[in-house]
């Protein structure tokens, strides 16, 4: 039912395929996210027209709203949305992070180091973590909601994704070692407890390997993690953007070669080419799709700001040679007038423009380890995508 198969090897770089009940995921390949079920602006078909066959959706989001049993009734999330694809559903534990210590200091998964003990922002903290599970207070209705290990596998199964991750508590860059180590007991006594509530054999289980950016945690942790029956596994955390690599360094030679690898929330395309050199076969990241509803598009040269009055009389399309819907169609006069205009349809053009980018990039991504060429295409793509 699920087989990861690698053609190719490039020093850790790696060409795979990953079989799934719903169809087959060439690697390395990112995975947009469709938070409640949808990208945001688009639809279905749209993304499938891009070329993508995989997305991924939030658990905590679903569970909040329209909630998994109305998921469940209507068929799973495949039939809810259309998407007949492979769907990858997160655990909830990135919430850990970002409804807690994310909100409270103001800092997101890869950013700054700050160990500062007091809160840098007027937000309170939505969850209490405990030991059992995470009390998170909901941040549409106030409503406290408890969440266990064996609560977020239950929900992932009535949504019925083909790839699910153990709950886990994602930390923040501001946490001490001494609360790392607690926490990285936390998350393995929870992934235990995770294999023991799985139950249907047609989705896979990932493990996530936590430990923040301590050699010997993350160590820890991928030794333990890998130890178990899981299926792949997810490479969590929030960190510094420098100890992001020592973080793939650190993890990856413990995971088996057998089996995916998922890094999770990670979606600079700098960051990608790093993780791909280390190892890395998937990603999922918000980036790409939100700087894209913001008026920020993708070029081979670098990243534009459509809303920039150098491009109010700009015959031009965003990217010459690209065949996305908006440079096909329209110009960068059109698309600034748009976002100026506060219409939607720039930003589900500028969106489908970002996909498009993206889902090409991985395609060149994984030709170039084919061809042995990866550092190559790397280094010039990297040299001219900075120039702008």
């Amino acid at each position: 039912m699920f087989k990861f198969t690698i053609s190719k090897k490039l020093k850790n770089a790696r060409v795979a395929r990953f079989a799934t009940p719903h169809g087959v995921i060439d690697t390395p390949a990112f995975i947009p996210v469709a938070t409640k079920a949808t990208i945001k602006t688009l639809d279905s078909n749209d993304v499938r027209n891009i070329g993508f066959n995989s997305i991924l959706s939030n658990t905590y989001h679903l569970m909040l709203q329209p909630g998994a049993d109305l998921v469940k009734k209507m068929g799973g999330l495949h039939n809810f949305m259309n998407w007949q694809g492979p769907i990858f559903t997160d655990s909830g534990g990135y919430q850990v992070f970002s409804l807690g210590k994310g909100l409270a200091y103001g800092v997101g998964k890869v950013c700054k180091k700050n160990n500062s003990a007091e809160a840098s922002t007027n937000k309170k903290s939505l969850v209490k973590i405990t030991d059992n599970g995470v009390e998170f207070r909901s941040h549409l209705d106030g409503k406290k909601i408890f969440l266990r290990p064996e609560d977020s596998i239950r929900i992932q199964e009535k949504l019925g994704a083909d790839i699910i991750f153990a709950f886990d508590e994602c930390t923040s860059p501001t946490d001490s070692r001494a609360y790392l180590e607690k926490s990285l007991e936390r998350t393995h006594k929870w992934a235990e407890r995770c294999l023991k509530a799985h139950k249907r054999k047609d989705q896979a289980l990932f493990g996530i390997i936590q430990g923040g950016d301590y050699k010997k945690l993350r160590e820890a942790g991928a030794r333990f993690i890998s130890a178990l029956p899981f299926n792949g596994f997810g490479i969590g955390g929030s960190f510094g953007k420098k100890e992001m690599l020592n973080v793939l360094e650190w993890t990856i030679p413990f995971l088996p070669e057998n089996k995916p690898r998922h890094m999770l929330g990670i979606g600079v395309i700098e960051d990608i080419f790093e993780a791909v050199g280390r190892g890395v076969d998937t990603f999922d990241c918000v980036e790409p799709t939100r700087l894209g509803r913001h008026g920020t598009l993708f070029t081979k040269s670098g990243r534009i700001r459509i809303l920039s009055a150098k491009y109010r009389a700009d015959k031009k399309p965003i990217e010459a040679d690209c065949k996305c819907e908006l440079c096909i169609n329209y110009s960068r006069s059109y698309l600034h007038h748009l976002f100026k205009a506060n219409e939607i349809l720039g930003m589900r053009l500028a969106t489908i423009h970002n996909l498009t980018f993206m889902h090409n990039l991985m395609k060149n991504i994984r030709q170039s380890i084919k061809s042995g060429k990866f550092n190559y295409f790397k280094s010039q793509f990297l040299r001219k995508f900075r120039q702008f």
